[in-house]
């Protein structure tokens, strides 16, 4: 967010405005912690810091939230806003610059302790959030910054801002300047300094709500991956449940089927016995008529 009281001595003298001149020492300890106003220090002149629009803040805060669900998920490193501070000794100045947002990793040779006011190494990434309110406030971040971050080590540098032309993404390369993020499958952009940070462009401007991003690939490993677990659990359990219900079913189906073939043979064989019966007694009825008639002739059926 970044309105510049003053950018640097030589544009201002060409604009006919006396920057405000100060020593380091009365930097810290009259303007580092002025409760209004939040001023860098470049090279011996004091910068002022600005607010951006709405729009980007309200990316910005987006963007915050979404580096805290990180932080939470993998406790690898500490964020600080622009009330911490940090120095760089570059060739020829030095400088005390407050990015919007800094990250400093655990395994940072210079550790973040707890009651620092401002920060003795460097940050591992940089987000500046740009204000729109005069060109040389702009190139302070988008050119000047990059510049400075990138001698002072900074391994990534982000810029926010509203306007889509103005959002940029660096990493730091083998020879000391910054390289642009390639976004992966053209809208993901990936972190290195923080192993699975990953975010999509657009997503900047949607500000999707951690509800919608925990069934989204791109952040369900990070954003609330608790809750993702439990409602795999969840889930699962219903699986399980659904499970044991067809097996029920089934078993009652093969229970049912079991009763009915049962039945089915049980009547098959009282129909046989009975149809057995029938020919016997039919068969008896036969003889008894024919012996009946072999009588009557006068022929004893026992001699046949």
């Amino acid at each position: 967010m970044a309105t510049l009281h003053t950018l640097n001595h030589s544009s201002h003298q060409e604009s006919g405005y006396s920057p405000q001149k100060v020593s380091e020492e009365e930097y810290w300890k009259k303007y580092y912690n002025n409760p209004t106003v939040v001023y860098e220090w470049n090279n011996g002149y004091l910068e002022e810091k600005a607010m951006s629009d709405v729009l980007t803040i309200s990316m910005y805060k987006w963007f915050l939230e979404l580096l805290e669900h990180y932080l939470r998920t993998n406790p690898i490193a500490q964020s600080v806003l622009l009330e911490m501070g940090f120095r760089l000794t570059l060739s020829g100045k030095k400088e005390v610059r407050r990015p919007d947002l800094g990250v400093v990793l655990h395994d940072n040779p210079i550790p973040l302790l707890p009651h620092d006011r401002s920060y003795r190494g460097t940050f591992d990434l940089c987000v500046e959030v740009l204000s729109d309110s005069t060109e040389e406030i702009r190139k302070r971040d988008m050119v000047t910054k990059k510049k400075e971050y990138a001698q002072g080590g900074v391994k990534e540098y982000y810029i926010l801002d509203s306007q889509r032309d103005r959002l940029q993404f660096y990493r730091l390369g083998k020879k000391g300047v910054y390289i642009p993020i390639k976004p992966v499958k053209g809208e993901i952009i990936k972190s290195k300094v923080l192993p699975g940070f990953q975010f999509r462009i657009e997503d900047l401007f949607t500000k999707p709500s951690p509800e919608e991003m925990i069934s989204d690939k791109v952040y369900q490993r990070f954003v609330l991956p608790s809750y993702t677990e439990e409602k795999r659990a969840r889930q699962a359990e219903k699986r399980a449940r659904q499970e044991e219900k067809r097996a029920r079913q089934a078993e009652k189906r093969a229970r049912q089927a079991a009763e009915e073939r049962a039945r089915q043979a049980e009547k098959r064989a009282r129909l046989a016995a009975e149809e057995q019966a029938r020919q016997t007694e039919l068969t008896e009825r036969r003889t008894e008529r024919f012996a009946e008639k072999l009588r009557e002739l006068g022929v004893d059926p026992d001699q046949i």
